[in-house]
C-alpha cells in the first residue's frame, strides 16, 4: 500500500497544483461589475471544488476507486465551471464580444484537457498504470492552470474603455482569484 501511495503522489500533487491556482451562478449579469464578479466567483468555486475533490487522495486514501471518485468530482466541478462561465454570456461592454470569445476558447481548452485526463486515468489499475498516467495528467493540469490564468489576465485588459478593468479591480471575488492565480 505504501508503494501505491508513493506512486500516485505525483498525480495527487498535480491535481493539488491545479486546485491552488485556479464554478457559481449562470444568470446573465446586467453590469460589467456583475459579470466580472460572477466570472471570478465561478472560478473560485471551481478552484475550491477541485481542492475538495483531491483532498482524499492527499490524505493517503489512494486506491483505484478513490482516484476514480476524485476524477469524477473534478470533472463535475469542471463541467459546472464551464457551464457557468458560458452562461454568463458576453459582458455588457464594448469589448463584450471579445470577452465572450475568450471564454469560449477557455472552455474548449478546459474540455480538451479534461478529456486528456480522463483518457489517462480511466485505465489505472495498479502502481505501474498510475505512474504511466502521471505525465499526461500533470501536463493537462498545467495547461488548464495556464489557460485559466491567461484568460483571467486577458479579460482584465481587453476593454479599451476600462469598464472590465475597473470591474475586475473592484470585485472582491476577483481580488481573491487574482491572489490565488498570482501565488501559483
Amino acid at each position: 500500500m505504501k508503494l501505491r501511495r508513493l506512486a500516485l503522489a505525483p498525480l495527487v500533487a498535480a491535481l493539488a497544483v491545479l486546485a491552488a491556482g485556479c464554478g457559481g451562478k449562470s444568470s446573465k449579469p446586467e453590469t460589467a461589475n456583475d459579470w466580472a464578479n460572477s466570472f471570478c466567483a465561478s472560478a473560485t468555486t471551481w478552484k475550491d471544488s477541485v481542492a475538495s475533490a483531491v483532498s482524499p487522495l492527499k490524505n493517503g486514501n489512494i486506491t483505484k476507486d478513490s482516484v476514480n471518485t476524485a476524477f469524477d468530482d473534478f470533472k463535475s466541478a469542471t463541467n459546472t465551471f464551464t457551464g457557468d462561465v458560458k452562461g454568463l454570456g458576453k459582458p455588457p461592454t464594448k469589448a463584450g464580444d471579445q470577452a465572450k470569445s475568450d471564454i469560449d476558447q477557455l472552455t474548449t481548452q478546459i474540455d480538451n484537457s479534461v478529456n486528456t485526463i480522463q483518457s489517462a486515468v480511466k485505465n489505472i489499475s495498479d502502481v505501474s498504470s498510475a505512474l504511466a498516467a502521471v505525465p499526461a495528467v500533470t501536463g493537462a493540469l498545467a495547461s488548464m492552470r495556464t489557460d485559466v490564468s491567461t484568460t483571467f489576465h486577458n479579460l482584465q485588459k481587453i476593454d479599451a474603455n476600462g469598464e472590465l478593468t475597473s470591474a475586475f479591480a473592484n470585485s472582491q471575488a476577483c481580488k481573491s482569484l487574482a491572489n490565488s492565480v498570482n501565488a501559483g
